[in-house]
């Protein structure tokens, strides 16, 4: 077969055949070869029967896949590919059917779990990519919303709305050639998810007679989605934070061997059968899987009479946008970009694009169903027909470039599709940033990649300014935050005790009696309890709650004032930032490196996102999943680096050996055509800033 693999000295693959159908071929290959164990968990996870090796710790995510329908999702959009994407999809599937042998001879996970490899069915990558994306627009927050209505009253449903620890997020951004020292744009930014440990995103680059592209691939599903450069043509994207995927709280009955439902039209009959989640070490579990008209049971059952449905554009139009993936290998110019979007279903998703004649492009891409406003907020009843789908869908916004284009998930291009966004300080960060210089190179945007300015503290800080007849120790404890560079360095000793004083703010104010019975999970399945948890929306909601206009019985002054005396009280916080904030990557099997996993500077809201929940751990299990800088000039110019590295196999010399680069804020050459042996940006304990760029507080 005309296919052949060159790895660079970063072990990243670079992967050459004869047509596109070889090349998907050689890309499922090289996957399982590399990331063998890595595909077969995330086989199992779509399939909902990952606890038959790991356990009982699986359960509640196999009980959902299996609820929420989702090899069965995929299997349908497969079904409804058109023949060339179909083959093409199968081409990587039987790829990764014929490297698993060797995958899993060089990973120890499968004997140590006891898996054998299974086999790749052509529908699997879909499976995948809707495992991996299901929960990315966060419908669980509709239950939480539930619980804040009835606690709180309905005026108080959107007092918490933020970008939370249950979503992902993103920043992006576009430098236009009139900003850059070559003349060329240049595309940036860092895909913020939970870091796995192996990676979820691959780095390639995948070559045929027909195109010749580099990108983040994910694992487990064929070509480049996110972030691609084709040579003429790059794009990047980042969570648009749309809503798009509804529940119904649904009225059910059994007649005889018949469950019904109530809709809009009457009661009408579900599909109902039963399936058993195989658990190592324990008893399996039966689950009920339950369908109605709106779509499949994803809380309660038939037997209490009512139950929660979940309806996705996916499932309803049995496409989840796959045939835009080989449109976009190919794309020669952000026109070619744009037509290969248009097939893009979920997730919602906006997206910077520029080619090497001008060209630029700024748009959602995705599907948004039209319906009742009402549906992105709560749990609508299934029964009224105000809230069904129309079957059309939102149009997808878009916007002119001017010299500078910022995506970070704010309510911006998006927000007409969705209802919780992220704060403003990150977009508002990288703007001042960029603003700052008119001569960038893909080098500098290192400086932007790793700034560690954080804007939201300046809620808690001016309601500290404010306080009056303190003790000495909380005095002086004040007077040393307001002279604070607001910098969450790993190094800095005043990052940590902000961050000291925001957690006592954060369970004060969880402990308020007006906040009494929020956060319960009675009745909501154990997946979707991480958006109930009420610790981590007092965090994330923090500016809001410490602004005047709180409900009544959160008072933010107090809560300041109180966290600051119990902070001095205790002698300030111990160490510095990074004693506490350490990375912590979600791993099938964990394995901490010898020492430990290190500190991580950077916050949630700083450009350099590595979250933490405040008021229960300072670890960050979520940050940059990869950075990268697409340069329009020269290819050979583009940059990347993600977390951990680009093998998935213990032991393999490049299994972590990227990580001391990304925690530094360093980058190393995409392109093969440059020299890939040595990182190209520099190594000082903090990054240069960029030419023409003056050190400052706002910069």
């Amino acid at each position: 077969m005309n296919r052949a693999i060159f790895r660079d000295s970063w072990g990243v693959p670079h992967l050459r055949a004869g047509d596109p159908r070889q090349l998907a071929r050689a890309q499922g290959h090289n996957a399982a070869v590399d990331r063998g164990w890595q595909l077969e968990v995330e086989r199992h996870r779509a399939r909902g029967s990952s606890a038959s090796f790991l356990g009982a710790e699986a359960v509640a995510w196999d009980r959902f896949a299996r609820a929420a329908r989702i090899e069965d999702t995929a299997r349908r959009c497969h079904a409804a590919l058109d023949g060339a994407t179909a083959r093409w999809v199968g081409a990587y599937a039987d790829g990764v059917n014929e490297g698993l042998a060797e995958g899993a001879r060089r990973d120890g996970s499968f004997a140590r779990t006891g898996l054998t490899p299974g086999r790749w069915e052509p529908w699997t990558p879909i499976a995948v990519w809707l495992s991996t994306h299901i929960l990315f627009a966060g419908f669980p927050t509709k239950f939480w919303r539930e619980e804040v209505a009835r606690r709180l009253g309905e005026d108080a449903v959107e007092l918490f709305a933020t970008e939370g620890p249950g979503t992902s997020g993103s920043n992006g951004w576009l430098v236009a050639g009139e900003r850059t020292a070559s003349g060329a744009p240049l595309i940036a930014g860092d895909p913020h998810r939970f870091i796995e440990d192996p990676g979820v995103y691959q780095q390639i680059r995948l070559s045929c007679p027909e195109f010749d592209v580099i990108g983040l691939a994910v694992p487990g599903v064929p070509g480049i989605a996110h972030f691609g450069h084709t040579g003429r043509v790059a794009w990047a994207i980042t969570n648009a934070m749309a809503d798009y995927q509804d529940l119904y709280r649904e009225r059910l009955r059994r007649r005889g061997g018949l469950v019904e439902a109530l809709g809009p039209e009457g009661w009408r009959p579900a599909s109902v059968h039963t399936e058993t989640v195989e658990v190592a070490g324990g008893e399996p579990v039966e689950v009920e899987v339950v369908e109605t008209d709106r779509g499949p049971l994803v809380a309660g059952g038939v037997d209490s009479g009512e139950g929660v449905s979940l309806r996705c554009p996916a499932r309803v139009a049995a496409d989840i946008g796959f045939a835009a993936l080989p449109r976009l290998l190919a794309a020669r110019s952000v026109e070619d970009v744009d037509r290969a979007v248009d097939h893009w279903v979920e997730p919602v998703n906006v997206l910077l694009a520029a080619d090497t004649s001008g060209g630029l492009l700024h748009r959602v891409a995705g599907r948004v169903p039209r319906r009742d406003p009402r549906n992105r907020l709560r749990i609508v009843p299934a029964w009224e027909p105000r809230y069904s789908w129309d079957g059309t869908w939102e149009p997808t916004p878009r916007a002119e470039v001017g010299e500078v284009a910022v995506m970070a998930n704010e309510r911006g291009l998006a927000g007409p599709l969705g209802v919780e966004f992220a704060p403003r300080h990150r977009a508002e960060r990288i703007r001042t940033l960029l603003g700052a210089s008119s001569a960038w190179t893909a080098g500098d945007m290192a400086a932007v990649h790793t700034d560690t300015h954080v804007g939201s503290a300046a809620a808690l800080l001016d309601v500290l300014a404010g306080l009056g007849g303190l003790g000495p120790a909380a005095e002086g404890l004040r007077d040393r935050l307001l002279a604070w560079d607001r910098r969450m360095d790993a190094g800095s000793a005043d990052a940590a005790l902000y961050a000291a004083v925001r957690s006592a703010v954060v369970r004060r104010l969880a402990a308020a009696p007006v906040l009494d019975g929020l956060g319960t999970t009675d009745g909501v399945p154990e997946v979707f309890h991480p958006w109930l948890a009420l610790l981590p929306r007092v965090a994330f909601a923090l500016e809001r709650l410490l602004a005047p206009g709180a409900p009544a019985g959160l008072d933010g002054p107090a809560a300041v004032r109180g966290a600051l005396e119990e902070v001095a009280a205790r002698g300030g916080a111990d160490g510095v930032w990074g004693d506490t904030h350490r990375l912590a990557p979600w791993a099938a099997l964990p394995e901490e490196p010898e020492g430990g996993w290190p500190s991580v500077a950077g916050d949630f809201d700083c450009v350099l996102s590595t979250s933490s929940l405040p008021g229960i751990t300072d670890l960050s299990a979520r940050g940059p999943a990869a950075r990268y800088v697409w340069d329009l000039g020269r290819r050979e110019d583009s940059l990347w680096v993600v977390p951990l590295g680009a093998s998935g196999v213990p032991g393999d010399p490049h299994r972590r050996d990227q990580l001391p680069l990304w925690l530094s804020g360093r980058l190393i050459p995409a392109d093969p055509g440059s020299d890939a042996a040595g990182d190209h940006t520099p190594e000082p304990d903090r990054l240069p800033r960029p030419a023409n760029v003056k050190e400052s507080d706002d910069v």
